[in-house]
């Protein structure tokens, strides 16, 4: 039995640290073709946008934590929408970062994955996205959320049990392309909604308050952070 473990653990640690051969620039492509399908349209985007959620969601737990906020709770709802609970201070530095850490978390998260991606490491990429999932499933306060997390995290772990390495490379490859496409619409959409008078008690809104700088110069940071995210990451990825 020691000895099984002595040689499955270095076993294991290669398969997570090494790298794996990279697809082919049509694997790349056809990876980006099938995030524009369930990012653009907008029946596909009302269910699709569930894992953006999750990321936006992830994004303020984990800085609330980080920043020594008490994380109590995560809700994510069948309308796409999500709420994050967290103890402390409702001012300072530590409320600010936790505020502004939802909408730039998918990008930036997109752009980690694609990092991972140009060094060739698909398994790795694979390997994180479920540990982050099974972390953030400690959190979750609803039935829904705890749905949607689990089906998530369930993913990541089959295909990276057991696909082959071309169907990981083009699951990791799409994953990321959605990431990246998929965190640059919630800002236009949350554009479009103050344009129209709603959406008052937004994360812009609530930095406004909290900063007193103009929720639009908010918004147009998380524009920024999107699209720069697409650009750099994208460009990681088909040149990778």
């Amino acid at each position: 039995m020691d000895s099984l473990a002595a040689t499955a653990l270095p076993d294991l640690w290669d398969r997570l640290t090494g790298t794996q051969p990279a697809p082919g620039l049509w694997v790349v492509v056809t990876t980006l073709a099938a995030a524009l399908a369930v990012v653009v349209p907008h029946p596909v985007w009302r269910i699709s946008r569930n894992a953006i959620t999750i990321a936006h969601e992830g994004g303020h737990g984990l800085l609330a934590l980080l920043t020594g906020r008490q994380l109590t709770g995560i809700r994510l709802h069948s309308d796409t929408s999500g709420l994050t609970v967290s103890r402390g201070k409702p001012y300072g530095a530590g409320m600010i970062l936790t505020a502004a850490a939802g909408y730039p978390a998918p990008s930036l998260l997109g752009l980690g994955g694609a990092a991972l991606l140009a060094a060739d490491r698909v398994t790795l990429l694979l390997w994180v996205a479920t540990a982050l999932l099974l972390a953030m499933l400690v959190m979750i306060r609803n039935a829904y959320g705890v749905l949607t997390v689990v089906l998530a995290g369930g993913t990541f772990l089959l295909v990276s049990w057991l696909a082959q390495p071309q169907v990981q490379a083009a699951f990791g490859y799409a994953v990321v392309w959605f990431l990246l496409l998929g965190g640059v619409r919630p800002a236009f959409e949350l554009q479009a909604r103050r344009s129209r008078g709603g959406a008052g008690d937004s994360d812009a809104d609530q930095l406004s308050r909290l900063t007193h700088v103009p929720a639009g110069l908010w918004l147009l940071l998380f524009h920024a952070v999107s699209l720069c995210s697409l650009i750099g990451g994208g460009r990681w990825l088909l040149e990778g």
